[in-house]
C-alpha cells in the first residue's frame, strides 16, 4: 500500500499580514533529512523540491536565536537563516513521477540523482 498520496498534500502557508501563500519547496530537516529515499519520496508526494538540511537543525537554531539575544550576532529572521544556508549542507530533491518513484523503490533501484 501507498502511505503516500500526492493528491492529498498541499503546503500552503498563513502569511505575518494574514494572507496565505503555496511553498515552493519542502525544507526536511533532523534525522530524516539524512534518509535519500524519504527525501525523493516527500518531493514525489508534495510535488515540489525537498531540501534536505541540517541534522541538528533544533539545536543549531536555538544557539543563532541566542547568539543573537546576547550580541553576538545581529540581524533578523532572513539573515539567520542566510546563515545557516551559508554554512550547512543543503542537498536539494526534485519531484518525480510516483508511479516511477514507487517501481524505482520497488526494485531496490536509487532514486536520488
Amino acid at each position: 500500500d501507498l502511505i503516500i498520496q500526492p493528491d492529498a498534500i498541499a503546503v500552503i502557508v498563513r502569511d505575518e499580514d494574514g494572507g496565505y501563500h503555496v511553498h515552493t519547496n519542502h525544507h526536511l530537516v533532523g534525522g530524516g533529512a539524512r534518509n535519500g529515499l524519504l527525501c525523493q519520496l516527500t518531493a514525489d508526494a508534495c510535488e515540489l523540491p525537498v531540501l534536505a538540511g541540517s541534522v541538528e537543525a533544533t539545536a543549531l537554531g536555538n544557539v543563532l536565536v541566542q547568539a543573537r539575544a546576547h550580541g553576538l550576532l545581529s540581524g533578523d529572521l532572513e539573515a539567520l537563516r542566510a546563515l545557516v544556508r551559508s554554512t550547512q549542507d543543503i542537498r536539494r530533491y526534485e519531484p518525480r513521477s510516483v508511479t516511477t518513484s514507487m517501481a524505482r523503490a520497488a526494485a531496490g533501484k536509487p532514486l536520488s540523482r
